[in-house]
């Protein structure tokens, strides 16, 4: 079929559509109708877009043949260099070399390691509400979704308390850099960046010369083969532990929060019975999954839904659609938080990029929920819902809301 897209159907290229909301109704199109189906990008080149469940799980856990380090994980194009660089980005290798790299990081999010973190994670979201819960209004998103990840992931790097609403700030710029709240001039996010690195630098000195129990620390001692990281890899390392253990369960938070908006008689429910808390968690991954699509690059011919696929093509893989797949679930647009079963591919898909902080994710949106919904009555919505403008990063930037005020615990 043509790769131009009927034009009643929203441009997934498109940063525009989606402050609207997700076009979900154009993603149930493309599952009826051409799951996997050739799209042309702005910038010319041409890549196929994953709407279904099964092809976008499939090649989710090939990482040999679906490369992230071919390509990238983004639907547009990036110079050599820039590539080379971004390689360098566990996101975006493939195996071995991402085996070897996810084993480093991948110690402090255990489950027993996150288990650890619980006393910290509770304590932290009391203080959360407890800033909060005497005013009777706050910004959802900067006041409430925003700080336990941002502290908690800062935490876990060493980040000094002081110095944590640098990340949130250099997260948004990085992430929100089409958006003109966030990208105020251009460049901006790259000059994030360079602010980042730069802080990263010197947190590593401290740690080389101070070692203490966090993962900054253990990066500064960390082998591979016996060839220690290099102050450029490790700086990609709390680049993207700063980002992805930030931004995304924020996200999560806000659009959870929102979706119980929309659907009062689940909210009610949930405020009901805590004990739907996990589940109602895993409907909140499914519905509003906060990484809308990765990019994946064909690294040799193949056959996906039906369609001949390749080497170097870009395949891109979409979450938000996968999860709403009318074969694997069962009326997909209705937000259950009883839900079961519920295998959604939030994070990820099952293959070797399977999001590392799954449980870390899943702790903080259960105890903010807790804090939020046992301490914040008559919670409503109170003004409209900012979104970002990204066709990347499911975002909330700003969702008011006002409750009856309430007093302090701490």
């Amino acid at each position: 079929m043509s790769i131009e897209s009927p034009a009643a159907l929203a441009d997934l290229n498109d940063p525009d559509v989606f402050v609207a909301g997700i076009p979900h109704e154009t993603f149930a199109h493309w599952r009826a109708t051409d799951p996997v189906h050739l799209t042309k990008h702005p910038e010319g080149h041409s890549y196929w877009s994953v709407t279904s469940y099964d092809e976008i799980v499939l090649a989710s856990r090939d990482g040999s043949l679906f490369s992230n380090e071919r390509g990238g994980v983004f639907m547009f194009e990036m110079e050599e260099e820039m590539l080379a660089q971004q390689n360098m980005l566990m996101l975006m290798m493939d195996p071995p070399r991402h085996t070897r790299y996810r084993l480093l990081v991948s110690r402090a999010f255990t489950p027993r390691n996150i288990r650890a973190l619980e006393e910290y994670i509770d304590r932290t979201a009391t203080e959360i509400v407890d800033n909060v819960v005497e005013r009777g209004e706050c910004d959802f998103v900067t006041d409430l979704a925003a700080e336990l990840p941002l502290q908690v992931i800062a935490e876990m790097m060493g980040v000094p308390q002081q110095d944590r609403k640098l990340i949130f700030d250099w997260s948004n710029r990085m992430i929100g850099s089409e958006d003109p709240e966030f990208a105020q001039e251009e460049g901006d996010a790259e000059h994030a960046m360079a602010e980042l690195f730069a802080y990263s630098h010197a947190l590593v000195d401290e740690r080389r010369a101070n070692p203490r129990e966090d993962i900054i620390s253990a990066l500064t001692q960390a082998e591979i083969e016996g060839d220690v990281l290099s102050e450029l890899e490790i700086d990609l390392f709390f680049l993207l532990l700063a980002v992805a253990g930030n931004e995304t369960t924020r996200n999560l938070t806000a659009n959870g929060m929102h979706a119980l908006f929309q659907n009062p008689d689940q909210l009610a429910k949930l405020r009901g019975d805590l004990s739907l808390m996990d589940s109602a968690t895993e409907e909140m991954l499914r519905s509003s999954a906060p990484v809308m699509y990765f990019r994946r690059t064909a690294s040799e011919d193949t056959v996906l839904g039906g369609k001949e696929i390749k080497a170097g093509d870009a395949v891109v893989l979409w979450y938000v659609s996968g999860n709403r797949d009318e074969s694997h679930f069962d009326a997909p647009n209705e937000f259950r938080i009883d839900r079961s079963p519920n295998e959604h591919i939030a994070f990820g898909g099952r293959g070797p990029h399977f999001c590392l902080g799954a449980n870390l994710a899943r702790s903080e949106i259960n105890k903010i929920f807790v804090e939020v919904l046992t301490r914040l009555d008559n919670l409503q919505l109170a003004g409209d819902v900012s979104r970002l403008r990204s066709n990347f990063i499911n975002g909330i930037k700003h969702m008011p809301i006002s409750f009856t005020p309430g007093k302090r615990i701490g």
